[in-house]
């Protein structure tokens, strides 16, 4: 009986040793097989870009799927950005579109200064750099078109948001305009315009809103005059502006530099320019806009992460032949 033991624990123990063996073997193989690797097509496909062709869409499970992973990995916003604040999933997303040319030292302390400003408001929040790089004259209002059609798969408002003025009051809120375009930089807060029409700087609008007067008027080459055409709009379509309420700091709520001598203003008027402008624009807007992407990257400014678009603006020469300086 007990040799019939002694075999038995012998048995066991090889067992056990062969079973020790195997699992520790199936560990090693689990810990360092290749990890599966999915690469996924960006959701906004720019238009008109140079050397890219666009795959398939994505079936409409992979988007639910997507969607439903994007909303998961969001940060911890206030009650106000929720559609339920025990939901965690957001009721709306602010894309800051800047238009830009030659202008990276401002742009140094803009895009760490708007992360650090909306983060601390829980806003949720892309910023859209979109760079003319083509070598037509300026055109601001072209600029910000195109950066609402980059943005608007993503975000259902935004901010047309000039590079050189920085909010210093906290409580200047960037929240969703729903009762009407919301004048953040309002004639009474802005360090230098306070006209009463205008509406320059920094102004939200919802997505619906934007769209509903065709975005901003195109036939703006150089400085100036964009801005006034977009208020005719909005109060054409019958929207009311709405404004900061309690900002006690009054024209010192914002920061704003501009070196006139080393970025002077193109204010030149050429041809019909000065009587083209001066006409209300019922033609040109988003469903105009004539533009190519030439790239776009993903724009690290100490640690603070900006979409960075270099594009190319169309001019229509029958129209607006004053889109270029005279040779």
């Amino acid at each position: 009986g007990r040799g019939c033991m002694c075999r038995l624990l012998k048995f066991l123990s090889v067992v056990g040793f062969a079973l020790f063996i195997v699992s520790n073997v199936l560990f090693i193989w689990i810990q360092e097989r290749p990890q599966s690797q999915c690469t996924c097509d960006c959701e906004r496909v720019p238009v008109q870009i140079k050397g890219c062709q666009a795959n398939e869409p994505p079936s409409e499970d992979v988007k639910e799927e997507d969607e439903q992973s994007k909303k998961e990995e969001d940060p911890v916003l206030s009650p106000h950005d929720y559609a339920d604040p025990d939901s965690r999933v957001h009721l709306h997303r602010l894309a800051v579109i800047v238009p830009f040319r030659n202008r990276f030292e401002e742009l140094l302390e803009f895009g760490p200064h708007m992360r650090k400003f909306l983060d601390g408001q829980n806003m949720s929040h892309e910023i859209w750099v979109i760079n003319q790089a083509d070598t037509h004259r300026f055109n601001r209002a072209a600029l910000l078109n195109v950066g609402f059609l980059l943005s608007r798969t993503s975000c259902d408002y935004l901010a047309l948001h000039d590079v050189d003025l920085l909010p210093l009051n906290s409580d200047l809120l960037y929240s969703y305009p729903e009762d009407g375009p919301l004048h953040v930089s309002s004639p009474s807060l802005h360090p230098l315009y306070h006209y009463k029409t205008f509406v320059g700087g920094i102004l939200l609008l919802t997505r619906e809103q934007f769209e509903k007067v065709d975005g901003m008027s195109t036939i703006f080459w150089g400085w100036g005059r964009e801005d006034d055409e977009l208020y005719l709009r909005m109060k054409d379509a019958g929207m009311t502006i709405h404004y900061p309420q309690g900002i006690t700091t009054g024209y010192k709520t914002f920061k704003h530099f501009h070196d006139k001598e080393k970025h002077p203003r193109d204010q030149k008027r050429y041809k019909n320019q000065w009587e083209v402008s001066r006409k209300r624009d019922h033609e040109t807007g988003l469903s105009t806009l004539r533009y190519t992407v030439l790239s776009s990257i993903e724009l690290a400014i100490n640690g603070y992460v900006v979409n960075f678009v270099n594009v190319e603006l169309e001019c229509d020469y029958e129209k607006t032949p004053f889109c270029d300086h005279p040779s």
